[in-house]
Formats: C-alpha cells, sequence, structure tokens
C-alpha cells in the first residue's frame, strides 16, 4: 500500500492493499476506494462513498462532500462510484440528501476534466465525457457515452440523453435529446445529429440513416409536437433507435430542446 506519510486516512476508511494516496491528500471515515484506485495530491475524499475498482482522481479534488442544499442537515447520506473513472483536478461531487436519491451515483468509464461538477442526487451513467468545468446542477440524470462541452450548465431535475453532444458553454434549462448535437451557438437547440459520436460507438450506416431521417421530422414539425410525434412513431415502427428518441420526448417532464 502506497501511502505518502502526509497523507490523512481515518482508521474507518476502507483500503485495500494496492492503492496509491498522494501527499496531503484526506481520505475520510466511511470511504471505501477499490482495488489498484489512486488519490493525488491534496485530493479529498469524504464519507459514506463507495469507489470501485482502478478510479484515477487526480490533485485537489474534492468528493464525497456534503450536498450544497440548505435543507441538507448533516442526515447520512452517499456517494456511490463505479470502476475506471477519471476525475481530474479541482473537480466537485457531492453525496446526495435525504429529500432526493440520498445517493450520488456515477457509472463506469468517465471522463471528468477539470473543475467539473456533479451536485447531490445526480445520477451519471458511463461512458461520458466532461470537459473543463462542466456542471450539473442537483438531481440530473446524464444516460451513458454522453459528451458534455466545457462549462456546460445543467439546470436541476433534468435529463441529457443517451448519446447526446452538448456544445461548450451552452445552458440547458430542458431536457438534451438523445443522439443529438445541442448547442447556444444560437439559440439553445439540437442543431444536427450526433453522427460522428454514434459512428465512433459502433452505431451502423443504417441505425445512423433512421436517426437522421428522425432529426428531419424534428425540425420539419418543431412548432407542432403531434405531428412530430406521428411522424417519430412512424420511422419508429423500423427503428429502435427513434422509439427510444419518441419516448424521451413524450417524457419530458420540462420539454426539451428540439431543432
Amino acid at each position: 500500500m502506497a501511502i505518502h506519510p502526509t497523507a490523512v486516512v481515518h482508521e474507518g476508511a476502507v483500503l485495500p492493499p494496492d492503492v496509491e494516496i498522494g501527499p496531503f491528500a484526506v481520505i475520510g471515515a466511511n470511504v471505501a476506494l477499490g482495488a489498484r484506485c489512486s488519490v493525488g495530491a491534496h485530493a479529498v475524499l469524504e464519507g459514506p462513498a463507495t469507489f470501485g475498482e482502478d478510479n484515477r482522481i487526480h490533485a485537489h479534488a474534492a468528493l464525497g462532500g456534503p450536498p450544497q442544499d440548505l435543507k441538507y442537515k448533516g442526515e447520512p447520506t452517499t456517494l456511490v462510484v463505479g470502476s475506471r473513472n477519471v476525475f481530474r483536478e479541482f473537480c466537485t461531487v457531492h453525496r446526495g440528501t435525504a429529500s432526493g436519491h440520498g445517493t450520488t451515483r456515477i457509472g463506469d468509464d468517465n471522463l471528468f476534466m477539470a473543475y467539473c461538477h456533479v451536485a447531490h442526487d445526480c445520477v451519471v451513467g458511463s461512458r461520458t465525457v466532461f470537459a473543463n468545468g462542466a456542471s450539473l446542477a442537483g438531481h440530473c440524470v446524464i444516460e451513458d457515452d454522453v459528451i458534455m462541452g466545457g462549462f456546460a450548465a445543467v439546470r436541476q431535475f433534468l435529463r441529457v440523453g443517451r448519446f447526446a453532444f452538448v456544445g461548450g458553454f451552452t445552458p440547458i434549462n430542458k431536457d438534451v435529446l438523445p443522439f443529438l448535437w445541442t448547442s447556444s451557438d444560437r439559440p439553445t437547440k439540437a442543431w444536427k445529429l450526433n453522427s460522428v459520436g454514434l459512428s465512433r460507438k459502433g452505431y451502423s450506416p443504417e441505425r445512423v440513416a433512421a436517426l437522421q431521417k428522425a432529426f428531419r421530422v424534428l425540425h420539419r414539425h418543431r412548432h407542432d409536437q403531434t405531428a412530430l410525434l406521428a411522424g417519430l412513431d412512424e420511422l419508429g415502427a423500423a427503428s429502435d433507435d427513434v422509439r427510444i428518441l419518441a419516448d424521451f420526448i413524450r417524457s419530458a417532464e420540462y420539454g426539451v430542446h428540439g431543432a
């Protein structure tokens, strides 16, 4: 176990023999690290928090701290992190609240670049990328394979659908549609299909083409949701991906950033 002599590790922390803890890092009570995790200099981990295997926590990251919620009165809440995640410098991730899920959850194989923030009760899937400064307010859901551009900011209780690409500096105040590229280069809306990202993830040309057709329907009927959903349902008869898109729109409690 490679623990720097200046690190502070609480006797109630659970550490496997192959972790690495850097200088002046702080590992609090009820923090459990999985095999082969590394914690950089001056990083702070508070609990209750559980981390899977092979996580890389860089210098000055602060994970598992109490939520920034005035209603929080010290109730026992948790942070649960999967495996093979990377948290770069000055990232912050907070535990849940008693009035929310009670738990903030992060999946596997995510990259959080410097200064990212994940607030209380958020659920982040797997294989996402948060560029520098991307931030989530409380109770957000980020589905698998999402890319969040630098300093993109998501309002509380919103969702970002799978394989979405959110452009840098984009303010998100509605749900973000899966599979599409949403940006505020001009008004915040879905500007095109995230076709490059889908291809890189193994989507066939046929699946991408079906979603391209769905995007054209979305753009054509952007002011008529009845016609929009009817068009998507017609395409969805032959495409699971289009059905996912249509179902996402139907279930959006706060509307969506359309085309």
